[in-house]
This record gives structure tokens, sequence and C-alpha cells, in this order.
């Protein structure tokens, strides 16, 4: 997986962390959570603001 895989990310941190609200999180612990996850494979450096917001955008359309 690589940052611009928000959707598979998002099902992924779903299945992992279901009992969490994604509007809660801060960003520094999603980024966390997102490299920690079985087949991510990208460039820390390369995530930002703007996809970590899809990331929670796509988790929480997961939930609905």
């Amino acid at each position: 997986m690589k940052w611009t895989d928000t959707v598979t990310i998002a099902i992924e941190l779903s299945e992992a962390y279901p009992e969490v609200d994604p509007l809660r999180i801060r960003f520094t612990d999603l980024q966390s959570w997102v490299l920690a996850l079985p087949g991510f494979d990208d460039d820390p450096d390369r995530c930002g603001e703007r996809i970590l917001e899809a990331i929670q955008m796509a988790w929480l359309d997961e939930l609905d």
C-alpha cells in the first residue's frame, strides 16, 4: 500500500481499530497507525495533512 491508497488504508484501519472514531484521532497517531499496517510500504516523508485528511474521510465513509 502507498499513501495514495486512501480507501484501502481506511478499510484496514476500520478493521484494526473498530472502536475508534476517525474524527477524534490526532493526525500524528493516524500516521503512525498507517505506517504500522501490514503491507504498507511507502516513504513516511511523503505523507502530509492533505493525505491524512483523505484517509480520515475515507475511514469515516467506511463506517457508514
